[in-house]
This record gives C-alpha cells, sequence and structure tokens, in this order.
C-alpha cells in the first residue's frame, strides 16, 4: 500500500497541484521537498508541478525513463531522479490541477498528505490544519 500526498506551490490564490503516489510521508517526500526543493527553490518546484502527476518524489526532476526500470538511489536512500505518469509512461489527463482553496484540494486529491509551497516555505496537512513542514518533521506526533 502506498502512502499517497499532494504537492503544490500557491500562485496567488490559487494552489496548483499534483498526485504522488508513493512515500508521502514526511520522512520521505517531506524531507525530499525540504532538501531538494527548498525556499530558494520555487522555479524548480513550480517544473517539478507542471510536470503533473507522478509515481514518485526524486531528488532531481530528471529526463524522461522507461517507468518500469527500477528505480536508482542516492546513498541516503532518495531516489535520484522523480517518475512521472505522462512523461515516463505516456499516461494522458495527468497534468497538475487548480485548486481555489484547501478545502477544494482537501477533497479533490486523494492523499493521506497534503504539501504546499507558499511565499517560499514549505506547509503540510493531513487535510486539516496546515502546519510548518520543519516543525512537523520534527514532531514525532505528527
Amino acid at each position: 500500500m502506498s502512502t499517497r500526498s499532494a504537492i503544490g506551490i500557491m500562485h496567488g490564490d490559487k494552489i496548483k497541484a499534483i498526485y504522488c503516489h508513493s512515500d508521502g510521508y514526511l520522512s520521505y517526500v517531506g524531507r525530499v521537498l525540504l532538501k531538494h526543493y527548498g525556499a530558494d527553490q520555487s522555479p524548480k518546484v513550480n517544473h517539478l508541478i507542471s510536470m503533473g502527476d507522478m509515481n514518485m518524489l526524486g531528488k532531481e526532476i530528471g529526463e524522461k525513463i522507461d517507468f518500469d526500470d527500477r528505480m536508482s538511489y542516492t546513498e541516503d536512500r532518495i531516489a535520484t531522479q522523480c517518475r512521472f505518469y505522462g512523461r515516463d509512461r505516456n499516461e494522458k489527463n495527468v497534468d497538475f490541477s487548480v485548486f481555489f482553496n484547501d478545502q477544494e484540494l482537501f477533497d479533490g486529491v486523494d492523499a493521506e498528505y497534503f504539501y504546499i509551497m507558499k511565499d517560499g516555505v514549505w506547509l503540510v496537512s493531513k487535510g486539516a490544519e496546515w502546519t510548518l513542514l520543519t516543525e512537523a518533521i520534527l514532531n514525532p506526533a505528527y
């Protein structure tokens, strides 16, 4: 069973977001977002979202790969690149979605964790209140 997540970025009062199928929990997607898509990386985050729904978040957005090939990982067990449904498996209708408020996002994406970059800061939610991602990672109860 996969831990599904949504990854998005605020643009004004709109949220552009994609679905991520695997490893959506804080210790993987949360950690990768902070380490490799941090506050000074909003152009990279915009590029990530523009690629559409994904199977796996990686350290880099990467290049087209065979979707069925084994993933390669860094020494700290992070996928070296992302695996996208559109780019890597040629699926259709997997573009990013636009939401006009938090509740639309929570209702519109079947996910356990929601990650949003707002004003250069990552936030996380389990479908209710937003918490700073840096704080949630440090909180074992989250």
